[in-house]
């Protein structure tokens, strides 16, 4: 679907292992994969990886850059790849429709080369 206008990238500062290890007490989620190497080396995950909601939550804090929050209406993602301490994700965004007072929109997390974490898309109220 072709974009009837680009949003303004955002790049995050690069994931540390300890802002994993901080994001598990936050979350609750305590799964070995994503702060005990050895454990996620013996997963086959050669390292430990981000908790996904983490990556979500990137989109979820850059869309109010981008539009006022009262104005979303809607926000769902698709998870695409594992992403790992030390990757930069970058958050870009397109609206790629207009329609009855709405923009709908999609947004995707990345890492530095290009490789695609998250798909979201969402729904604003066109500001009047």
């Amino acid at each position: 679907m072709a974009s009837l206008k680009e949003l303004e990238s955002v790049q995050f500062p690069e994931i540390t292992h300890t802002q994993l290890v901080k994001y598990a007490g936050a979350s609750g989620d305590f799964n070995p994969i994503h702060t005990v190497e050895p454990f996620a080396v013996q997963a086959g995950l050669g390292s430990v990886i981000a908790h996904g909601m983490l990556v979500m939550g990137f989109i979820g804090e850059t869309i109010p850059r981008w539009f006022e929050n009262h104005a979303i209406k809607k926000f769902s993602g698709r998870f695409k790849g594992m992403t790992k301490p030390g990757e930069k994700i970058v958050i870009s965004g397109h609206v790629v429709e207009e329609k009855e007072g709405r923009l709908f929109c999609t947004a995707q997390a990345a890492n530095a080369d290009g490789d695609v974490k998250i798909i979201a898309k969402f729904e604003v109220v066109k500001k009047l």
